[in-house]
């Protein structure tokens, strides 16, 4: 007996310091009552220590239970705790939760801007009053804490419960905002074996781990799950549904979740037959496909790191890229994108082969395969080989790799976790409301984080099918595709959301009298509609049903979106008319907001909660800051949650920059929080404009402006860095080549209209340009003018102005592949006619 009270004691005690690093105990005792009475175990500890600025003082613990539990194998654990203490039992220290206390985060609590909630989310995070910069704390001593024994519990075995703490980091397993830990199951005790030791929220190793980021209740307190683990829990109820369908030979052709699982692991399989090695990349170079899908999620479960490299790359570009991510193999689409690989293969030693996935090879090289040969290559490696891989992956380790456009220096690799994409796709979802037998389009660059999150990770999370469009889709047979697959969520950047406009109105400008007419009426009545659905007015219009089932649901047929729920756009501004066009057919477009580092989408509006101009709330789970913000409340956005991405690959000072101690990510944007949560973004901090006079002005909303007050500009550029004063660069809306994306001199239908409601007979930019003509220059100028007329001071005003002979593209280079501006571009570009705005 004696014996078993000093082990008690002496375990007690190991545990004390192994979980808090308590450095004096005053007074420990051990009372033991015999066999069939109660076992009472109290420390008295006195000690005060400082862990980054923070105090805590652990006053008292008390633990009690009986003979006969304490014997008994430990059922259900409902562990509950408000924050720092010292909570232990002599059979929980050798439980595997153990483990766990390596690898969650020990932090103090974020500053956190105080704004209202969205859809009644739980995280319990200590927020700042407003106006103070401190985090408000309460540094009373511990209360002390009872552990109870109940027999008799649902899952048929006992139930061993910590109460009244008022810690998170009992066991090590404290939330990132010290907000308390949530009850833990005994299932949920095998989070241990999930994660890797980590002792930091970064790293920049491509093998590292981070730490756990998991909150006290809510949907940051969801249990993470790997890559596979996703797929698996949607296999359980949509094996035989459609997951992928593309259009071979002028017929859609579907692939069910089952086949899309087993080309995965078919793919993964040789993967490992060609020596794929442990965190080394799996590089993808194409067009959307589902090879592009399984040669991704079949890298992911061989254990290497998944990455996209844009087809628009060089081959410079893409040799970068591949000795950034240590490559091992690289899957090509065709030739053209393979004979950029052959040009740098010499310069890249680790790169053991080379995949293409469509067409014939025209040669014959040495670890060069077709994809069918590729997917034959793993037949003789067993399932149980590749099941061992699958098993020793970590949620908290990287999977994937998503490269920055690198506009500011050379492109950065963003480590994502499993549970960054898993958590993030998953806690989207709840906060969208998506259902099953959802429908989407796949158009957008997979190596983008928009297209990956949209494609393939939100389908996997409700069982819908993704639909792959065509590869010249954002050179103009998008909307053919949309009118075959009628989507229900939909994702479009601002430029194809202006190109889809372009064409109703079109449409609109050659009906007859009485159409146009009854557009006019029934687009009146759906932008009242969504006006009041936006605030909250629960009134219907008179006439809604009617306009909505004669005209409204024509026009969005017209386009394919006659069964779209929810449109989405992001990854650039949109102005206010555009929205307010899409509202007028009952189409209102919600915008989403977030970057690669935050795994995607971090603020996104909703059917039931969205403003016009707003970047909507934080999603479930998620939190958002403003840094050092100014007298309109403007600063920088900070983000903070599970999907705060791991670190820049081999990038350490970098990833100071974007991560603060504290774990906040910097997005680099600059906006302002509202009363209700809705984010304002008002710019980039890299693309503020400081001039001469030392005015900080952020370009964006002048150059909105502009667009939405003069129609036929297709984009302005704001210069005036260092000036005396503000000038702009214009573009005309103008038709593409079809096949290369080339802008061409004639001006689009919607311009020349617009020529022709101001009297000019023009037709093509070089037109308006040689003649200045008169209408149109003085359209422009008015619209400058009236912009001017709402500057806050005469620095905000644009004095100067030219139009340029070709519109920005993806081809001319002026804009990345979800069509963002290259400002540096532009600005090495027209340096010429920059400087003639400023010589004397």
């Amino acid at each position: 007996m004696l014996a078993l009270n000093r082990s008690l004691s002496c375990m007690a005690t190991t545990c004390a310091h192994r979980f808090h690093g308590l450095s004096s105990c005053k007074r420990f005792s051990s009372l033991f009552f015999g066999d069939g009475a109660a076992c009472t175990t109290e420390i008295q500890m006195d000690h005060q220590e400082e862990t980054r600025g923070h105090f805590f003082s652990c006053k008292r613990i008390r633990a009690e239970g009986g003979k006969s539990e304490n014997r008994r194998k430990m059922g259900k654990k409902d562990l509950i705790a408000k924050r720092s203490c010292c909570l232990f039992s002599t059979r929980f220290m050798f439980h595997p939760a153990v483990t766990l206390a390596a690898h969650l985060s020990m932090l103090p609590s974020p500053k956190h801007q105080e704004v209202p909630e969205q859809n009644d989310n739980k995280g319990a995070a200590l927020e700042e009053k407003p106006g103070k910069g401190n985090v408000t704390e309460d540094h009373e001593g511990i209360a002390s804490a009872s552990w109870h024994v109940q027999k008799g519990t649902p899952d048929g075995g006992t139930t061993q419960r910590l109460k009244d703490s008022e810690s998170a980091g009992a066991l090590g397993i404290s939330s990132s905002f010290r907000s308390g830990l949530s009850s833990i199951t005994q299932g949920d005790l095998s989070i241990a074996s999930k994660l890797a030791p980590a002792d930091s929220l970064w790293t920049t190793e491509k093998d590292g781990a981070v730490r756990f980021r998991m909150e006290q209740t809510g949907p940051g307190s969801e249990p993470p799950i790997t890559i596979h683990q996703l797929f698996q829990q949607t296999l359980q109820h949509c094996s035989n549904k459609p997951a992928l369908a593309v259009k071979r030979d002028g017929q859609w052709k579907t692939i069910t979740f089952l086949q899309y699982y087993q080309n995965c692991r078919a793919a993964a399989k040789g993967f490992l037959k060609l020596g794929l090695q442990r965190f080394h990349g799996v590089a993808i170079l194409g067009y959307n496909s589902p090879e592009w899908f399984f040669a991704n999620i079949g890298a992911i479960l061989a254990g290497g790191l998944a990455t996209g490299i844009y087809t628009t790359s060089s081959s410079e570009a893409c040799q970068y890229f591949l000795e950034n991510c240590e490559a091992n193999i690289i899957v090509v689409e065709d030739h053209q994108q393979l004979k950029k690989i052959l040009k740098v293969q010499h310069e890249l030693p680790k790169l053991k082969a080379i995949v293409q996935y469509r067409g014939e090879l025209q040669e014959k090289r040495p670890n060069l395969y077709t994809w069918e040969e590729f997917m034959q290559l793993g037949s003789d490696i067993p399932d149980s080989q590749l099941d061992d891989v699958i098993a020793s992956q970590k949620v908290n380790q990287c999977c994937t790799l998503i490269y920055t456009s690198g506009t500011t220096g050379k492109p950065k690799g963003v480590m994502l976790s499993h549970d960054n994409v898993t958590w993030t796709t998953k806690a989207m979802k709840n906060t969208l409301g998506l259902i099953e037998d959802v429908v989407t389009v796949s158009y957008l660059p997979l190596c983008h984080i928009a297209g990956q999150v949209y494609d393939i990770w939100l389908p996997m999370n409700y069982g819908g099918t993704t639909y792959f469009a065509e590869p010249d889709a954002l050179k103009g047979s998008l909307i053919t595709t949309l009118q075959e697959v009628h989507p229900t969520v939909f994702l479009g950047v601002p430029r194809v959301w202006e190109k889809i406009q372009e064409k109703l109105k079109h449409l609109d400008a050659t009906s007859s009298i009485f159409r146009r007419k009854a557009t006019a009426w029934a687009t009146a009545i759906g932008l009242r509609a969504n006006y009041n659905r936006m605030n909250r007015n629960n009134s219907v219009p008179w006439g809604y049903t009617l306009a909505n089932y004669l005209v409204l649901k024509k026009i969005q047929a017209a386009v394919g979106l006659d069964r779209c729920h929810t449109c989405n756009t992001g990854a650039a501004p949109i102005s206010k008319d555009m929205l307010e066009y899409f509202m007028s057919i009952n189409l209102p477009l919600y915008e989403v907001n977030g970057m690669s580092e935050s795994s995607g989408p971090h603020t996104l509006s909703t059917q039931n909660a969205f403003q016009i101009l707003s970047c909507g709330k934080d999603f479930l789970g998620c939190r958002t800051r403003i840094d050092k913000p100014d007298k309109d409340g403007n600063g920088e956005v900070c983000y903070w949650g599970r999907d705060v991405f791991m670190g820049y690959l081999n990038m350490k000072e970098k990833t100071e920059e974007a991560l603060d101690e504290e774990g906040w990510l910097h997005s680099g944007d600059v906006g302002k929080l509202d009363q209700q949560g809705f984010l304002y973004l008002t710019g980039r901090i890299k693309d503020l404009i400081i001039t001469a006079g030392g005015k900080n002005i952020p370009p964006i909303i002048i150059e909105a402006a502009v667009k939405e007050e003069v129609p036929i500009i297709s984009n302005a550029m704001l210069i005036g860095d260092r000036r005396k004063f503000l000038s702009m660069l214009l573009t005309l809306k103008c038709n593409f080549n079809p096949d290369t994306g080339e802008p061409q001199d004639e001006l689009s239908p919607e311009a020349v209209q617009f020529c022709r409601e101001l009297g000019s007979r023009a037709t093509r930019v070089s037109e308006v340009i040689s003649s200045k003509d008169p209408a149109v220059y003085k359209a422009i100028q008015e619209g400058i003018e009236r912009v001017n007329g709402r500057a806050e001071s005469n620095a905000h005003r644009v004095q100067k102005w030219t139009i340029l002979e070709k519109d920005f593209s993806i081809y001319g280079g002026e804009l990345g592949p979800t069509m963002k501006l290259k400002c540096h571009v532009v600005l090495q570009r027209y340096q010429d006619e920059i400087d003639a705005f400023y010589k004397l």
